[in-house]
């Protein structure tokens, strides 16, 4: 039964009712509007990201890694449209003219007829989401090519290649990575050719006779042999794997059979797939069938009798019968990489007897340091802070709270003391709007000490730093506001025409206001700023409010954590930063690391099972950790808790891959020198440091 709209004429007998066009004509316009959405969530995605890192002083930081993401994505997709395009094209073009009748092909002619049509449209919408797919891949190992581009010399050899040891750290993985798109582009070519080629009759599986026109082999084995050829590359490269092969009881490196089966192997395999790809050449230029045919054979059997099953018979009988003897040589190559790649190398061994063989007067020095002893448990004492310390539902502290030293009671020595920032969770219960949770409850307020060794009479800590009008302690006279901490979350809008809550005022029952002065934020006094961030934050209240004024400033990304991982996203990161009163701020202490798992013979490890604690059951590395075997604790990073300013500094001795960071991004990580004395007596030794090398 058909239906008709009103108005419409009764179609002739036996006719279709044709059904109106105009939602056709409304889907390019349709798309154009998500199109147009999408361009401008991303650009006010990218400018926000720039004026963020000019207002910290970081705009080499900026164009160090959207440099860099922009050129390889352009790159790898140039070269996949260039590669694939060309070979469809080259398909299209050399498609038969005249195609002998059958049933597949009348079946084929509806499709042809429907692709023509729309050829070009079809092939510059597949070519783009090919070419996006793998610009956007490319794209996210940028750190990838700036540590190739940028690297350094270790210094030291490998004990298997005696190459340098940033051939592996730099350049393996970059070539690893340029053989993957190499790959994908001649197999994607290869794939769409054959497929352009079927629908329009150049392959002819179903009939008995002339299968493929010529034009079609020559390409197709061409193709193939370019496929086959990157393979003998691969063989090669591969060689230089045996580094970091897991066989055996050798962890991490070369074992025997590596060295005496794979290594070979690989070499010989190397060559047979290189006359392959001749093979394949010829079998293109000589329009014959029978030496790609033969090329084939022989690269599958070669595959498996030499790359599986002469390693497999190496491994089986002459080492398994004798492997501590067959393997010793590899695990003394192992153990003392892995030393020197996490730091240990210059470690020693001192026996232990147990026999007590200390002075008297030893003793006595020895008992001088008991009082220092921590006895509190910064895991436990949180919700002792939170029950004494807390003064509004509105202030928290961390679960787990830092371990610092200070000087304490008139004493020269530095002693524990367990401190926390009272940091800000949002408005109280029934106030959550938008003026309070991003105008007003902007800032956490004071840190509070407590002895880590001694504690009260009723066993309450003894507080060396609390209570919050007025601040009492040790500490002096500080800047007690923090805008930027652990538990700061979300974005607040500062220098307002709304008075922001400062702390609360016991003595007359009310609160103290603020207005911020210290200089971080973004501006957003223009009307331009505030319609970027109301796209970025999708907070059309941004842009429409009446208390944002020409000098206001938005504050964003106020975990230290987070501050530090987008100032130096090539850095790993302790999980675990702690505050510290030094020359009249509170400042966040991070710690970061240079890591790599692409250290040759070195153990790998899983960053976050080795740091896991009771504390940090996860682990107490920040971001995704994943492996790893080689670790510097090469940057000690400070963020101010007034101004959010991040600066990096130098520490520690030589680390090449922390060299080749400083070259891509010069003038980003200071000397040491340059940190101020007073911070410089605050920074430890890091757990993790520890657990890892353990």
């Amino acid at each position: 039964m058909a239906f008709r709209s009103p108005g419409q004429s009764r179609p002739a007998s036996g006719r279709p009712v044709v059904l109106p066009r105009w939602p056709a004509r409304l889907i390019p316009w349709a798309l154009g509007i998500v199109a147009a959405i999408v361009l401008v969530a991303v650009l006010a995605g990218i400018w926000t990201d720039y004026l963020w890192f000019r207002s910290i002083g970081y705009t080499r930081v900026f164009a160090g890694t959207y440099g860099p993401k922009w050129a390889l994505f352009g790159v790898a997709a140039f070269l996949m449209i260039a590669v694939v395009g060309t070979s469809v094209w080259l398909a299209y073009r050399f498609r038969p003219a005249h195609l002998p009748p059958s049933p597949r092909q009348q079946a084929l002619e509806a499709y042809r007829l429907a692709v023509d049509s729309r050829r070009r449209l079809l092939l510059a919408a597949l070519l783009g989401l090919i070419g996006l797919i793998s610009g956007l891949t490319a794209a996210g190992r940028w750190q990838t090519w700036l540590l190739f581009a940028n690297r350094t010399s270790f210094g030291t050899k490998d004990p298997q290649f005696h190459l340098d040891i940033s051939f592996f750290v730099f350049d393996y993985p970059f070539i690893r990575m340029a053989l993957s798109y190499l790959f994908a582009a001649v197999l994607l070519a290869l794939l769409l050719s054959a497929a352009t080629h079927y629908l329009y009759g150049g392959l002819r599986p179903q009939l008995r006779g002339e299968r493929a026109t010529p034009a079609a082999r020559a390409q197709l084995y061409v193709l193939a042999g370019f496929f086959v050829l990157l393979k003998a590359v691969a063989y090669w490269v591969d060689r230089y794997g045996i580094d970091f092969s897991q066989r055996g009881i050798v962890q991490t490196g070369a074992s025997y059979t590596d060295v005496n089966a794979i290594l070979p192997a690989k070499t010989v395999l190397t060559v047979i797939a290189l006359i392959c790809a001749v093979l394949f050449f010829a079998g293109a230029a000589r329009r014959s069938s029978m030496l790609p045919a033969i090329g084939f054979g022989l690269l599958v059997l070669s595959a498996i009798l030499v790359g599986g099953v002469y390693p497999a018979i190496i491994q089986q009988f002459v080492v398994k019968p004798n492997e501590l003897v067959k393997e010793t040589p590899y695990l003394s190559r192992e153990i003392a990489s892995t030393r020197a790649a996490y730091g240990v190398s210059a470690a020693q061994v001192i026996p232990y007897s147990g026999a007590p063989d200390q002075s008297p007067s030893q003793l006595a020095a020895d008992a001088a340091a008991v009082p220092d002893v921590r006895l509190a448990d910064p895991g436990v004492l949180s919700l002792t802070f939170q029950q004494l310390q807390q003064v509004k539902s509105y202030y928290a502290f961390p679960p787990v709270l830092g371990v610092d030293r200070y000087a304490d009671r008139g004493s020269p020595v530095p002693q524990d003391m367990v401190v926390g920032v009272r940091a800000i969770t949002g408005p109280p219960a029934g106030q959550d709007n938008w003026v309070n949770t991003h105008l007003v409850y902007t800032h956490g307020y004071g840190l509070v000490a407590a002895a880590a060794s001694s504690a009260q009479p009723n066993g309450n800590p003894s507080f060396t730093e609390g209570n919050i009008s007025p601040l009492r302690g040790s500490l002096g006279s500080y800047q007690p506001r923090v805008y930027f901490g652990e538990q700061e979350a979300g974005y607040v809008i500062v220098d307002t025409r709304q008075q922001e809550l400062d702390y609360p005022n016991a003595s007359t029952g009310g609160q103290h206001d603020n207005t911020y002065h210290g200089g971080g934020g973004v501006p957003v006094g223009s009307v331009l700023d505030r319609l970027l961030y109301a796209v970025k934050f999708r907070q059309l209240n941004i842009l429409l409010s009446s208390a944002i004024g020409s000098h206001s400033k938005i504050i964003y990304i106020r975990d230290p954590l987070a501050r530090v991982a987008k100032v130096a996203p090539f850095l790993t990161l302790d999980g675990d930063p702690y505050p510290v009163v030094a020359d009249g701020q509170i400042y966040w202490v991070v710690d970061g690391y240079t890591t790599t798992d692409d250290y040759p013979y070195s153990q790998r490890l899983d960053a976050q099972q080795a740091t896991a604690s009771t504390y940090f059951p996860g682990g107490s590395v920040a971001g995704p950790g994943g492996q790893l075997n080689y670790l510097r604790n090469s940057v000690k990073a400070l963020v101010n808790a007034y101004t959010g300013q991040v600066t990096l500094y130098h520490w520690g001795g030589r680390d090449p891959i922390l060299a080749a960071w400083m070259k891509a991004f010069p003038g980003v990580i200071r000397p040491i020198g340059q940190m101020p004395a007073a911070l410089r007596a605050h920074l430890r030794y890091p757990e993790v440091l520890f657990s890892l090398q353990r």
